[in-house]
């Protein structure tokens, strides 16, 4: 085991050591190479230093740069040292932290976590907390609590009697809500389709001024960081109305409520914490690996009515019990993962992260705009959307990009319009990678667009 575990260390310290050399898109012939897994059932044992090693030398050429700092794509942050290294440790551990008795240090991490999360981001001190997969589960675990809260505020009990002759839930969403949501709302037997859906801005973000009359019970979605513009909700207005008819209001900031965390940024998420609840990723802008999300309740009665589980056989002790806050009851250790990486960057560590991807996101749009092209959206956080032209020669571009490997960029269609999604969220990217990446595209560009390169 020491020997193989030793091994393992090796050939991915040297995965991380050649990722800023390699292509950020895997090549064709790589993927091809994928055939060898596919082989009959195995009829007896392998050496293990022998599956391993056909992990790294099949899959590793087959992966697509996402711990490099000039991936770009999906946001999708690295992992930072400490939290990769925690969760091999934890790992090895095989803690699972559904009861405190069963793992104490996983259990009390996650509570430790909590605390800091909900300082770090400016969230309200009595939220309850569950970690979860990622944003969809942390929205449906989210949206749960507030299911079983605005109908136990009309005098039902969803979790005992289901939704079989409830009274109709009102759930309001913009219409650029990302469909992460529209996921969760499906899965809490809620509708991904009878969603009363506000018109929205040019930059994606919901119009007050249409803006429904609301009756209870009700729920309203807000976004804090648009997934194409970063756009944040107008948030105030709108949660100010939303309260006053009795509706529960829910944030999908996936991303955007990291924001929270900058003294910089702060401003853009300062409303939003008078909602009643909120997902986020940590293995978006924490930059802890995947997978890790976070559903933030203010209501902790209502998470629990929602989530907990109870048996004869499943000890209840006088510690938070992590199982009564989501909605798996096996999982793995994720807390030790995010306390490792607050305990290493602290405060100032994860404010100077996100501020240098934010400036970065603006050194692109500013590169783009000086070479001729057109960014769609005002540039408020990470992210970055970019038109080379009609919408064929924007899918031109992007192949080019990604065949090129420079870095990896995605295709996005907006508001009607093909282009480019350039999301910076890793900890690796520098401004040297970004001037890479933007010579890289504005290159690729210039030869699609049969345009002249400057002298």
């Amino acid at each position: 085991m020491e020997r193989l575990l030793a091994n393992a260390a090796t050939r991915a310290a040297a995965y991380l050591k050649g990722i800023q050399i390699r292509c950020a898109n895997p090549s064709p012939e790589a993927v091809a190479g994928l055939a060898a897994f596919w082989e009959p059932l195995p009829s007896g044992p392998t050496d293990p230093s022998a599956v391993l090693q056909i992990l790294d030398e099949v899959g590793s050429p087959a992966t697509t740069a996402m711990a490099g700092a000039r991936f770009f794509g999906f946001v999708m942050g690295g992992a930072l040292p400490a939290s990769l290294a925690a969760n091999w440790l934890a790992s090895a551990w095989d803690q699972n932290p559904g009861l405190h008795l069963a793992s104490p240090v996983a259990a009390e991490l996650e509570e430790v976590s909590q605390g800091w999360l909900l300082e770090l981001l400016g969230l309200p001190p009595e939220c309850a907390v569950s970690f979860v997969t990622g944003a969809t589960l942390a929205n449906f675990t989210a949206l749960a609590a507030a299911r079983n809260a605005v109908l136990r505020r009309v005098g039902w009990n969803v979790e005992a009697d289901g939704l079989f002759g409830a009274p109709e839930i009102t759930v309001v969403t913009g219409a650029e809500a990302h469909p992460s949501v529209f996921k969760a709302l499906g899965m809490l037997g809620l509708g991904r389709e009878r969603v009363i859906q506000v018109p929205v801005d040019s930059q994606g973000r919901m119009r007050t001024e249409l803006f429904p009359e609301l009756r209870a019970p009700a729920i309203v979605c807000l976004q804090a960081g648009n997934v194409n513009s970063g756009a944040f909700d107008p948030a105030a207005e709108i949660i100010e109305k939303a309260h006053e008819a009795g509706a529960w209001v829910h944030v999908d900031g996936a991303f955007g409520l990291w924001a929270g965390a900058s003294p910089e940024l702060a401003h853009l998420v300062s409303d939003f914490a008078a909602a009643d609840s909120w997902a986020t990723d940590a293995h978006k802008w924490l930059n802890v690996p995947y997978d890790s999300g976070l559903a933030f309740v203010r209501d902790e009665t209502a998470l629990r009515a929602a989530m907990s589980i109870s048996a004869a056989y499943l000890p209840q002790g006088e510690h938070r019990e992590p199982s009564n806050y989501t909605p798996e009851l096996s999982r793995r250790a994720r807390g030790v993962d995010i306390w490792a990486a607050v305990k290493s960057l602290g405060r100032a560590g994860i404010a100077a992260m996100i501020e240098s991807n934010c400036a970065s996101a603006r050194r692109f749009a500013e590169g783009l705009t000086a070479a001729g092209f057109e960014v769609l959206n005002e540039v408020v956080l990470n992210q970055v959307v970019v038109s080379f032209g009609l919408a064929a020669v924007n899918e031109a571009v992007v192949r080019g990009v990604l065949a090129d490997g420079t870095c990896w960029c995605g295709r996005t269609v907006w508001q009607g319009r093909t282009a480019m999604r350039i999301s910076v969220s890793s900890w690796r990217t520098t401004a040297d990678d970004v001037d890479l990446s933007l010579s890289a595209i504005i290159r690729i560009a210039r030869e699609v667009t049969n345009l002249p390169s400057p002298a």
